[in-house]
C-alpha cells in the first residue's frame, strides 16, 4: 500500500522547471537612468548635442521601437528604452538571456484511490534565473531554485510513532507500509508540516542565436545538467539525498505559437543509506498562443515519471490551460499568470495529484543591463 509520501518528491521536483528565458545581448558599459518602458530616451551625451542631433537620436529610438524583436542590447546602447512588447517577446524565449525572479505557488489536490482520501498540498517556489555569456556563440542559462512545501502530514507525529505494528517511514517520495488496521497515514498522522524543501541548480548550455525558419519563427535548444540538494528542514519535506542528472530543452517560437519541452532526470548519488532511492524524470511541456503582444493563453504542466514505482503507479500526466499577461510595474516589466492542470493519468494505488492550480509572478530585466552576465 502506497500513500502520501510518494507525492512529495514529484510535487517538489516539478516546481524546479517553470520559468521562461530570452535572447542574448551585449554589454552596456555605462547604463543610464531609464524612463518608463516604451519612451524614447536621450542619453546625457545626447542632451548636450544640438537640437538637430537630438531629433535624429529620437528618430533612432522610434525606429528601434517598431521592431518587436530588436536587439535590446542595441536599444539600450542607443540610450533608448525597450518597449513593453519587446520585453514580453524577450520573456517568451525559453532559452536565452533575461534575468528573472520567478515566484510560483502551486495548490495541489492530492488523491489516494486506495483509501478514497483527498488532501491539499502546496509548494511555493522561488526561481532566480540568469544567463552568463560564455563565448560569442554560447550562453549558460542558470537557475537557482528554492522550495517551501506544505504537506498534510505532521512530522512530529511521525517522529513520535513507535507502535510495533505501525507503518515504516522510508522517506519522502516513497510509499508508507500499512498502519494499524489499515488506517490511512493522513488520518494517523493528521496535521500539516511546512518548511524549506530541497533546493536545485539547473544549467543549460545554449547557442546564442536560434535556428531561423522560413515564413517566420525560430527554434531554440539547449543541453545541460541538474543538481538537487537536500536542504529540507524536515524529513518529510525532502528526499534526504543528493541527486543529479541530464537536462535538455527544445522549443519552437512562432509568430503566434510557442511549443516545446524541457526534460530532466534525477538519480541520487549521495545521502543517508536509510533514505529511499531517487530515480525520477520530469518532462515539462509548454504550449502558448499569443492573443496579442503582451498576453497569451496556454500552460506549462509537468509530466512526472517515478521509476521507483511499478507500472500502474509510475506516471502522472496532466493537461493544462491558463492565461498570462505582461505589464509594467513602475519601470519593471512583470509577467503574471494563472494555470489549471488536470491529471488525465495518475497512479492507481498510490498518492498522486488530481489537479493543480498554479499562480506565478515574474519581474524581469534585459541581461544587457548587467555587466557580470556578459
Amino acid at each position: 500500500m502506497r500513500l502520501f509520501f510518494n507525492s512529495l518528491l514529484a510535487a517538489i521536483m516539478l516546481t524546479a522547471t517553470s520559468v521562461t528565458y530570452a535572447e542574448g545581448f551585449e554589454l552596456i558599459k555605462d547604463p543610464v537612468d531609464l524612463p518608463d518602458l516604451g519612451e524614447p530616451h536621450l542619453s546625457n551625451q545626447a542632451d548636450s548635442k544640438p537640437a538637430g542631433e537630438n531629433a535624429a537620436h529620437s528618430e533612432e529610438c522610434l525606429a528601434l521601437r517598431r521592431d518587436i524583436h530588436a536587439d535590446l542590447g542595441e536599444v539600450l546602447r542607443a540610450g533608448c528604452e525597450p518597449t513593453l512588447e519587446q520585453m514580453s517577446a524577450l520573456m517568451d524565449n525559453p532559452l536565452g538571456n533575461v534575468a528573472m525572479f520567478f515566484n510560483q505557488y502551486d495548490f495541489y489536490r492530492m488523491e489516494n484511490p486506495e483509501f478514497n482520501k483527498k488532501k491539499n498540498q502546496s509548494v511555493y517556489t522561488s526561481i532566480l534565473q540568469f544567463p552568463k555569456k560564455l563565448t560569442d556563440d554560447w550562453n549558460l542559462i542558470n537557475r537557482l531554485v528554492f522550495t517551501v512545501p506544505s504537506v498534510p502530514l505532521d512530522q512530529d507525529k511521525i517522529d513520535d510513532f513507535s507502535l510495533p505494528s505501525g507503518p515504516s517511514i522510508p522517506g519522502p517520495g516513497n510509499p508508507i507500509q500499512d498502519g494499524p488496521g489499515g488506517v490511512a497515514p493522513v488520518d494517523l498522522f493528521n496535521g500539516r508540516t511546512t518548511g524549506l524543501g530541497d533546493s536545485y541548480y539547473v544549467a543549460l548550455f545554449s547557442p546564442n542565436e536560434g535556428i531561423k525558419h522560413e515564413g517566420g519563427g525560430s527554434s531554440v535548444w539547449g543541453v545541460g545538467f541538474d543538481l538537487a540538494m537536500p536542504t529540507a528542514t524536515e524529513d518529510i519535506l525532502g528526499t534526504g539525498k543528493w541527486s543529479a542528472g541530464p537536462s535538455a530543452l527544445y522549443a519552437y517560437l512562432g509568430p503566434k505559437w510557442k511549443l516545446g519541452g524541457l526534460v530532466q532526470h534525477y538519480n541520487d548519488f549521495a545521502g543517508p543509506s536509510d533514505r529511499d532511492d531517487v530515480n525520477l524524470t520530469n518532462l515539462q511541456y509548454l504550449w502558448y498562443f499569443s492573443i496579442n503582444e503582451t498576453m497569451s493563453i496556454g500552460a506549462m504542466p509537468n509530466i512526472i515519471v517515478n521509476w521507483e514505482q511499478d507500472n500502474d503507479n509510475r506516471w502522472t500526466v496532466p493537461l493544462g490551460i491558463g492565461i498570462n499577461k505582461t505589464f509594467q510595474l513602475g519601470k519593471v516589466p512583470v509577467r503574471v499568470g494563472l494555470e489549471y492542470h488536470y491529471s488525465v493519468v495518475q497512479p492507481d494505488d498510490t498518492v498522486g495529484a488530481d489537479w493543480d492550480v498554479r499562480f506565478y509572478i515574474a519581474p524581469a530585466a534585459p541581461s544587457a543591463l548587467f555587466e557580470w552576465m556578459q
